[in-house]
């Protein structure tokens, strides 16, 4: 099985990819959603190169690359990495990004790392991949004893905090640090796991320290051992590619190795799927709903076939419960396809843990922008699982930013694929998290009472919202950075910030910063907005950051926070605010923010840039919330100086 991973069987094959690529170079206009739409495909090692070789040449004819988000990525470790550069930008862009990679010569780590002058720090990287090998570093033979085991590992441990620390003391980008991947040949047999001088013993001793180092703000954990694990230790190592060129792993497996990074990538910059689409016949259970009855449908235990899609139903339970969204699109009798979640006593998966349910007879490109539309979510957050191939043919036809998994002819499968994808691929998980799905079902219940009640202030009165603001502080960081990466549509400037950046705002004398909690009759739903101000000399504050989730949009959550941002600054004597408008692929939504919420044009920058002033006298209306401030652990919520 495993040329699920190795050829990642999820990614539809490419049956054009010569003529896509000719296309591609002849169009015209931004370039992103066709790149897009082509790296999303199964391709090759070869056909990537090819594909990158396009890339370059689009890059530099400045032909624009929305939607894709541009980054830079540094890539240092030990053997030959010089075949990443080439490959990793097109594996970006299948995830939204747009990656320039700057590669640390061979053997020239430590020199990349600590010298302030080398090519990795005059990039200026968003992200530095640290890519070490067992091979190049003293656990590459077993110890003696446990003495000599336990002092190689600190001596490995401390090669690794040199990198990262002239990495951090050089520039002030996020770190993705790998794991180690064991070699498969043991030299005790099954003792190697009780003999602390093993190299696989040290080896995962090293990985513990790796992820204890992960744990710290804006340095990321990339499970290589893990990967290698799940293709087998002994694919993933290839002993004459590493004598011959120093490969550090089978030359095959770099289209998979460079999903994990750009997956990973895609997580920390907010790119991940939030919510899985599920059709239902012989999707999530065996047969057709509305020809053989509830009572024939093949599901549950005891049968080969019914604990297939069990497991799907479980995979699916699992995601929910760390905040994915679940939704159905099945042609369907809507009746007819609840009574399978109501009254087939295998069901794992219930109506409640449905948050969007649309059974009909349109065309499920329609009803998934339906259902995209009710959670407020965009269509790059959507994975569509569908075991009909002409299904996921016209899903990827009509929306391309929709991802849809391939299935295999075998059920047993499913669940197996849809996990190996990792569409959802998750850089934290916070109790916010936990909820995030039942939020968003809370959310589409929202949307009905606002279809029913005669006027929007009706509507909004009616939602008994309580707001709770409140400064930046160390308990929820991590929350905002989660946040501030995932928000695109609402956000002003689009400006992201580390979870180290951000714990300096937090004392930092010359910065407002203000987080927003929002509850209301019908569940909490978390934070939802975070806004940052900075003194811009005299008597102005500039709003530097502004950005809220998706779902609260319509509810009047703007006015609230111009209502207090204009509070504090009048406390301070601060007498205009300036508002910045950055323009960017996704954030179309705001353009006409400040304008709406009575900003006059100041000045504008170029790019579609624009900057927008407000006296601090005028008084703001938000007559539908109630309000409660809570200062952070030891900050008083007026810090900046009049």
């Amino acid at each position: 099985m495993s040329e699920l991973f190795t050829h990642l069987a999820w990614l539809p094959p490419a049956r054009r990819f010569s003529d896509e690529l000719k296309g591609l170079r002849g169009g015209a206009g931004p370039f992103g959603a066709e790149l897009r739409r082509i790296a999303t495909q199964g391709l090759s090692h070869a056909q990537l190169q090819r594909l990158g070789t396009v890339m370059e040449a689009l890059v530099a004819g400045e032909r624009g690359c929305a939607p894709l988000l541009p980054l830079r990525l540094g890539v240092l470790g030990d053997g030959t990495l010089n075949f990443l550069g080439q490959i990793l930008p097109p594996t970006g862009a299948r995830h939204s990004l747009l990656l320039d990679c700057i590669c640390a010569p061979y053997g020239q780590a430590i020199q990349a790392a600590l010298d302030p002058h080398s090519a990795l720090h005059a990039a200026d990287c968003d992200v530095v991949l640290v890519a070490l090998d067992y091979r190049s570093l003293p656990l590459c033979e077993p110890a003696a004893d446990e003495a000599q085991a336990a002092e190689r590992v600190a001596t490995s441990v401390e090669v690794l905090r040199t990198l990262c620390r002239g990495l951090r003391e050089n520039g002030r980008s996020r770190l993705v640090i790998q794991t180690l991947a064991a070699p498969p040949e043991p030299l005790f047999g099954s003792f190697d796991a009780l003999t602390p001088g093993a190299v696989g013993s040290m080896i995962a001793r090293f990985n513990a320290a790796v992820a204890e180092a992960c744990l710290d703000p804006s340095t990321y954990l990339l499970d290589t051992a893990g990967l290698a694990s799940a293709v087998g230790l002994a694919s993933w190592h290839a002993p004459a590619q590493w004598h011959v060129g120093k490969l550090p792993f089978a030359l095959n497996l770099a289209p998979l190795y460079a999903d994990h990074v750009c997956r990973l990538l895609a997580a920390i910059f907010g790119k991940a799927r939030r919510a899985l689409v599920l059709d239902l016949d012989n999707t999530l259970w065996g047969g057709v709903v509305g020809d053989d009855g509830v009572e024939n449908l093949v599901l549950g235990a005891g049968d080969a076939t019914g604990e297939a899609f069990l497991a799907v139903q479980r995979l699916a339970l699992d995601l929910r419960r760390r905040g994915v969204v679940l939704a159905v699109c099945s042609k369907n009798n809507d009746d007819v396809a609840r009574a399978a979640f109501r009254s087939h006593p295998e069901m794992l998966l219930k109506e409640e843990h449905i948050a969007v349910f649309r059974a009909n007879w349109q065309d499920k490109p329609s009803n998934i922008r339906a259902i995209a539309e009710e959670l407020a979510l965009g269509l790059d957050a959507l994975v569509f699982l569908d075991d009909n191939p002409v299904e996921r043919e016209m899903v990827r036809s009509y929306l391309p930013e929709v991802a849809t998994p391939e299935l295999p002819d075998d059920p047993a499968l499913y669940a197996r694929t849809l996990a190996a994808a990792g569409y959802f691929e998750a850089v934290a998980f916070s109790d916010e998290d936990r909820a995030r799905a039942e939020a968003y079902q809370a959310n589409a219940r929202r949307k009905t009472l606002q279809q029913s009640a005669s006027s929007i202030d009706e509507f909004l009165d009616g939602l008994g919202m309580h707001a709770r603001l409140q400064p930046f502080d160390a308990l929820n960081r991590a929350r905002i950075a989660q946040l501030v990466s995932k928000s695109n549509q609402f956000n002003l400037t689009t400006r992201r910030y580390s979870e180290a950046e951000l714990q300096a705002l937090e004392t930092d004398p010359d910065a407002f910063t203000l987080q927003v909690r929002l509850e209301d009759r019908l569940g909490d739903n978390g934070m939802i907005s975070v806004a940052v101000c900075r003194a811009a000399g005299g008597d102005s504050w500039e709003i530097e950051a502004w950005l809220m989730s998706c779902r609260v949009l319509g509810r009047g959550v703007e006015r609230l926070v111009l209502r207090e941002l204009v509070e504090q600054a009048r406390r301070r004597g601060v007498r205009t605010l300036v508002g910045v408008y950055r323009p960017s692929p996704r954030n179309a939504l705001v353009r006409g923010h400040y304008e709406a919420l009575g900003f006059s044009l100041l000045r504008e920058v170029g790019d579609g840039e624009t900057h927008w002033t407000l006296s601090t006298s005028v008084e703001v209306e938000a007559p539908w919330f109630a309000v409660s401030h809570a200062p952070g652990p030891g900050v008083t919520p007026a810090r900046l100086p009049a």
